[in-house]
């Protein structure tokens, strides 16, 4: 067991950790597994959770609207980026059908502009190939293509 004096100060450093950039529980975990007693992890991460400290659903949601908002990815794309930081894949799957109407107009927009710029470069069909493989559907690629 360990004493509260001693929970107290390793929570602290995981919450500076958390503070500085939010992190996926799993991000913690990673972190903090040789540093801190396995139980006194546990119970850290419970503790923040509760707290609200840690909420990888409300991670999925910002992180996507951001990537909305600076980058041009297919849904493909952005659902590899958010299990790449260890969050829950049923979890995204479900905000990703939660809210397809939106991304699907994200990920059109998107290739427009991915053709837009590779259009002085590359031939129609190559765009085409190269956005397949991107991930992005081929009725979202036909559609920016007739835009």
């Amino acid at each position: 067991m360990y004493t509260i004096e001693e929970f107290d100060k390793e929570k602290t450093k995981v919450l500076k950790y958390i503070l500085y950039k939010k992190r996926t529980e799993q991000e913690i975990r990673k972190k903090f597994v040789s540093s801190i007693e396995e139980n006194m992890l546990e119970d850290i991460i419970e503790y923040l959770k509760e707290a609200k400290y840690i909420d990888d659903s409300e991670l999925i949601e910002r992180t996507i609207n951001n990537f909305m908002q600076l980058k041009n990815l297919s849904i493909k794309e952005i659902q590899y980026k958010l299990i790449a930081k260890g969050l829950n894949k049923n979890d995204i799957e479900d905000y990703i059908y939660e809210n397809r109407e939106e991304l699907e107009e994200y990920e059109t927009k998107s290739a427009k502009n991915i053709i837009d710029k590779k259009l002085i470069s590359m031939e129609p069909k190559e765009i085409k190939q190269y956005l397949l493989k991107k991930g992005y559907k081929l009725e979202n690629i036909n559609q920016a293509m007739n835009e």
